[in-house]
């Protein structure tokens, strides 16, 4: 009668087994935490505060260049010509429009934002410069609602520490990457003394590999360093 009983029950074991997925990492409060977080952490990492619309002009400052060698960033990213990429935490376009000419005239960009304010700078920026293939698109704080499956290239800069649900967020951004579709993570270095920004708005290579990782079609393929203070770090779907 054992036999009889393993053998029924190894059908259902076999059916169960491939629905079974590992939970995602819990989330934990502090009360005691960063002025600057919002005492929330995400495998040991204090997520910060999100830097609101009113402080848009921040993004657009004249020596953000020299500062932080943006021009260095979009050329390690080397953009082909046809490629659609997702500017996710775009603000007011700064990288929106340059990448926009990189892929143009068949490519374009998806711009995306959770707040309303943002989108509509982004737009008149893009208009003011002339660019037609950059696309608007209001996303949520855990689904940046882009097509499944759609994007070559998925850019955050100086955003993804500020996201209040990451592991939501980044499972929906693995999802919308196409098949060999690359996530560019852009952080300042947490490791670096020489960075002079608040630590909760800094992240680690070894921490950005550990949440990005988590996800088995993600893998770490390398990580650039041309930026006076901050990381390149991609991730590539396989």
């Amino acid at each position: 009668m054992r036999s009889l009983a393993l053998l029924l029950l190894a059908p259902a074991a076999l059916l169960l087994s491939p629905l079974t997925h590992a939970a995602p990492p819990p989330y934990e409060t502090r009360t005691e935490h960063d002025p600057n977080g919002i005492g929330k952490f995400y495998l040991g990492r204090e997520i910060a505060q999100v830097m609101g619309h009113q402080a848009a002009g921040w993004l657009e400052r004249p020596e953000r260049e020299s500062e932080e060698r943006t021009d260095l960033l979009v050329e390690a990213m080397q953009l082909k010509p046809g490629e659609v990429v997702a500017d996710i935490g775009a603000g007011s376009g700064y990288f929106s429009w340059r990448m926009a000419k990189e892929v143009a005239p068949e490519g374009k960009v998806f711009g995306v934002d959770i707040q309303p304010e943002m989108l509509e700078l982004l737009q008149r920026n893009m208009s003011r410069r002339g660019v037609s293939n950059v696309v608007s698109v209001l996303g949520t704080t855990s689904d940046p609602k882009l097509p499944a499956g759609s994007v070559d290239t998925i850019l955050m800069v100086d955003v993804y520490h500020e996201f209040d649900q990451p592991y939501e967020m980044a499972k929906a951004m693995v999802d919308a990457l196409k098949k060999g579709g690359r996530i560019v993570l852009v952080e300042y270095r947490r490791e670096d003394p020489k960075v002079q920004i608040k630590r909760v708005h800094t992240m680690s290579e070894a921490q950005a590999k550990a949440e990005f990782t988590l996800f088995p079609e993600l893998r770490w393929e390398r990580t650039l360093t041309p930026l006076p203070q901050q990381h390149i770090i991609i991730f590539r779907k396989n």
